[in-house]
Formats: C-alpha cells, structure tokens, sequence
C-alpha cells in the first residue's frame, strides 16, 4: 500500500463541566466543525471531554455513560463524513452486555465508528467507577495512514505506545487528563521519540474538584519536536502529518526496529514487584537485594581520544576528583578507554582497574574488546576489589555494525551501595533496556554513551497555576530521554556521553519524575563531573519505603497486554 500523503491534524484544548454533558458535547462539536471547517482531517479531543474527569463512582457517573457506538459517536459522526475526516472522542462507555463502565475513546470517520480504545492502564481515579480496558492498543487502518490511541495513564508505559507502532501506527492520539507537572510533557515527547512517530496530545486544562489539568496540547513530530501547542484555555492546534516521516522509524539516525531483539525481551512478560519485592528477590535465598544505603553517584563528560594513554590520564583525574566528593561510583563515556579492540585482560583494561582500586571506586568505561575472532563495544566495571565484571552493548548503532557483535547478556551486580545495570549508548534508545533492568530489582543503572545531540528540549514556561513545587519557569532541560528512562523505571540513571560532537547532557537522574524540585545532578553541557547523592535506605517494617526499592510505576504494569513485544515477529508489521 503506497504511504498516504501528508495531511492536517488538530487537537482541541477544552475544558468540559461535570454534570453538563450536553454542554459539553456543544461545545466539542463546536469546534470540531471549526477544525474541520479549517481543512483538518484528524481531529483529537481530550479525555473524558463529553462529561469531565472526577467523578466520586459508579452512581454519580451513571447518568452519563452509553454506549460506543451511541447517541454522542453519532453527533460526531454527522461532522465526519461531511467533512471527510476522522475525530477521536473522550467518554465514559457502558458495555450494555456486561454492565461494566470504562473510560474509552471513539475514532469515527466519514463512515461511521471505525474503532475504540479503553484505557487499559488506569490511574487513580479510574477504579472509582471504571474497569481497566478489555479492548485496547488496536491500529486503525484508514485513509489518512494508520492511528491508534492511548487514553492519559496508559502512555506512561512505554509499553502501550511500543505495541501500536509495532503494528505500524504512524499516529497516536493520546488524549488526557494529565497533571501534575508542565507541559508538553515529557513523557508525551519520549513517546513520540523512541517510536519515531507522531504522538498527536489533547489534554484538559482547569481546576475540577480541586484537581488542576495541564493544558499543554499539541502536536509532537517523530524526532520529539513539539511542532504545535497551546499553554491555556480552550484552544484548537493545528498542524501537519506527514506518514512518510513516521515510517522511517529511526532515532537519531538508527533504525530502532531492527535493532530491536524480541528473544532477550521475555522478562517484560513478568512483574516481579507484584510481591513485596524485599521478599520477592530473596526467594530461596537467590540474588537478595544489597542492603539501601546512601551514597554518591558521579558521572565525568569528555570527549575520548584514539590514545589510550591519554584517555587513562583523564579517567584517573576525574577519578581523583570523585573520590575527594564522596562518590561510591563513577561512570566514564562510551569507548572512552579504547576504540581500537584488546583482550579484557590487556594493558588497557588492566591499568584502568588499577586506577579504581588506587581510589577505592568503582568506576564504568567502555571500551573496545576483542574475544578471538569477535569484537564487542563494552563495558566494563572495576573496584577497589578489582575487575568486577563486564557487559558486552545488546542493541549495536550502524557505527558498531561495522566492527562489533552484539552482545547476548544483560547484566546486572550487587555492590555495597545498591544493585547496578549496565547498559551503553543506543541501548538506552530502546525503552525495552531499562524496563529489563528495573523488573531485575536495579536500583542504579549506568550507562557509558556517545549519542549525537537530540535527545533534550526547552520550555518556555507555563501559565497554568499549579501549585509549589511544581516548576512553571523556563527551563532549558525540561525533556531529557534519559530522564523519562530513568523515572518510568523508578531507579537512578547515570548517563555519561561523550562530547566529542556535542554539548553531551550528561547527568544522573532521580527515581520520580514527578518528585519536585528534581532529584538529579547537574546535566553538562562541556567537560566536567556531576554528582547526585542517593539515599536507598528504608525507614523499617517489611515493606520497601522507598521509591526506588518499591518501583511504583513497574508495579503498575499489565504485562498480559504485552506479548507482541516478544515475540520475533513483532517489528515485522512496522515495516
């Protein structure tokens, strides 16, 4: 099927009253005619728009759920086909064989109902009244190219977006009542990014049953970049789709399908924090959690040179300088021993031990490793007790293609400041990575990197009122990937990238990205070392009281949603 041609999408900015649905309803069409009017041929409405967001449970929402298709996807219907064009619609459903009630979303095009999605992973508010969606994460073959949805909660796993561009979506229309933090959100522009498609955003804004929404709608392109948005206030955005774009599915320049490895995916199928994980991991007395602790992370931006010698002179600087901080761990750049391959145990690789057993710290470098006839990009981690261990890089960049073989392992250790993963450069790329290493009980992971520039973006600041702490002011870091890596997987993420071709945006990044002000180091932007202190400690009993150990976002997984993404076939249908 040739790749449909670029055309006009709007999502509309709204802010519905409860117990006024047909108000509400009004005013949606309203401004869907408007949109439509204007040329638009998607149209996207905010969660629950129909009726509003907060409702106390099944009683009080009762007069105001029906079916899908019904009388409200019939309104919009008329709009739909005389314009040609398909809009996603926010309502309360009732299932009329089951009685049961659910947040859903409606696509209706100029034929009429073309599909639904019910919100899948619910938040808070959704057990009140609402079942967790039955039918979900399907993509939509229409005219325009293929859509899917996503209903608020269900974009924070990665998961949900992951499974619906893997069936090719060239769009997800993700429509929300979001809150808590300024938008566009930062977990929005992850999406679009690792998936390299468009994420088209309507969300709410307002104060309902002193719940204050976000606003933040917009239209982010498949390299993250906000394209369109509005702060506050009823609005409609418009903007542009262009499906060729989305098909390309490549992050900074690499084609994360292909990179993707479904057979070493199958612990995504598994929640180990069901359980109390304390408990959980200790089972049978195998692989028990360390003991929390405080300590300090620090990770050292450089630009690597092909000189293995003067590669080892910075690395025991800024070792030096770690070790005088405080810190228990130091994570150097990707390659940032050697790029020309040596034996793990050669002289490279030996005096870099020495340097972390002279400072008493474990430190993590990569480095370029030959093993007979294979080469491997990675990485290694030495202590004060010596070489610990190794991790050879899983997902290879087409730079690594060229010279190395994927590594087969993900590897994790036990240290006396926590359990630490290791991952290296474009693996960080592919959200599946960190999610492995946070179901293994990783409390820190670290990753050597040398990624090109394009993983961060500015705000200008929001006029919404939220509430301190919550930031509303310029900031020039507000989206980092490895931000959103490091909270979706409740765990500390130390990135040091390389500066060779860019400002790097080294960091090390907190287990909440909704904990305010932001727990995490400076981010570089030019040679230099930042540190972050972590506590990991538990306050008592035999529950974990601890973000990090308690993985609240992990816990809150559907997995039994998620087995086309390991399966081998599974990145076959976004070709």
């Amino acid at each position: 099927m040739p790749c449909p041609a670029p055309f006009k999408t709007a999502t509309i900015q709204f802010e519905p009253t409860m117990f006024a649905k047909e108000q509400n309803v009004a005013s949606l069409l309203k401004m869907c005619e408007e949109a439509a009017q204007g040329g638009a041929k998607l149209i996207v409405t905010p969660e629950m728009g129909a009726t509003g967001y907060c409702w106390y449970d099944r009683a009080e929402v009762a007069p105001y759920v029906e079916p899908i298709p019904g009388p409200t996807t019939s309104r919009f219907h008329d709009i739909a086909a005389r314009h040609g064009c398909y809009i996603v619609i926010g309502m309360p459903e009732i299932d009329e064989a089951t009685g049961l009630y659910y947040n859903s979303a409606a696509l209706i095009g100029p034929d009429g109902l073309v599909g639904k999605h019910r919100k899948s992973h619910p938040y808070i508010a959704e057990p009140k009244w609402a079942a967790s969606g039955d039918i979900a994460h399907a993509v939509f073959d229409t005219a325009l190219g293929r859509i899917a949805i996503v209903i608020c909660m269900d974009l924070h796993f990665f998961e949900t977006v992951r499974l619906e561009t893997l069936q090719g979506a060239d769009v997800i229309c993700h429509i929300s009542n979001w809150l808590a933090e300024r938008t566009p959100a930062p977990y929005w522009i992850t999406r679009a990014f690792e998936n390299a498609c468009y994420v088209v955003e309507s969300n709410r804004w307002g104060l309902e049953r002193t719940v204050q929404f976000s606003g933040g709608s917009c239209i982010i392109g498949p390299d993250g970049t906000v394209e369109a948005s509005v702060d506050s206030g009823n609005a409609i955005v418009i903007g542009m789709i262009d499906p060729a774009r989305a098909r390309t599915r490549e992050v900074l320049g690499e084609p994360v399908f292909e990179m993707r490895r479904p057979a070493l995916y199958k612990t995504l199928m598994t929640n180990s924090f069901t359980w109390n994980p304390l408990e959980f991991h200790r089972l049978y007395g195998y692989q028990p959690l360390p003991e929390g602790t405080a300590s300090t992370l620090a990770v050292a931006q450089f630009a690597p040179s092909n000189d293995a010698a003067q590669n080892l002179a910075q690395i025991d600087a800024y070792a030096a300088e770690a070790q005088a901080k405080g810190a228990s761990l130091l994570v150097l750049p990707e390659l940032s021993l050697t790029r020309t391959p040596e034996p793990i145990t050669g002289p490279s690789v030996t005096a870099f031990t020495r340097i972390a057993m002279r400072h008493r710290l474990h430190i993590v470098a990569g480095f370029a490793e030959s093993d007979g006839a294979q080469a491997y990009n990675t990485v290694v981690l030495s202590g004060p007790e010596g070489r610990v261990g190794r991790y050879r890089k899983i997902h290879l960049s087409m730079t690594d293609r060229t010279w190395a073989t994927p590594g087969d392992d993900w590897t994790w250790f036990d240290l006396p400041f926590g359990r630490l993963g290791l991952l290296t450069g474009t693996d960080a790329l592919l959200p599946e990575s960190g999610r492995i290493l946070g179901l293994e009980g990783c409390d820190i992971i670290a990753c050597p990197a040398a990624l090109p520039d394009g993983f961060t973006g500015a705000h200008q600041g929001t006029e919404i009122p939220h509430n301190a702490p919550i930031p509303k002011g310029a900031d020039p870091y507000h989206w980092h990937a490895l931000r959103t890596r490091s909270g979706e997987n409740n765990l500390h993420l130390a990135f040091a990238n390389a500066c060779t071709d860019s400002p790097g945006h080294s960091g090390i990044f907190g287990a909440d990205t909704f904990a305010f002000p932001r727990q995490e180091s400076a981010i570089l932007d030019s040679p230099g070392l930042a540190t972050l202190d972590i506590d990991l400690t538990n306050l008592g009993g035999p529950y974990p009281t601890n973000v990090t150990r308690r993985k609240d976002l992990i816990t809150m997984r559907l997995p039994h949603h998620y087995t086309a993404l390991v399966t081998e076939g599974s990145q076959l249908a976004a070709e």
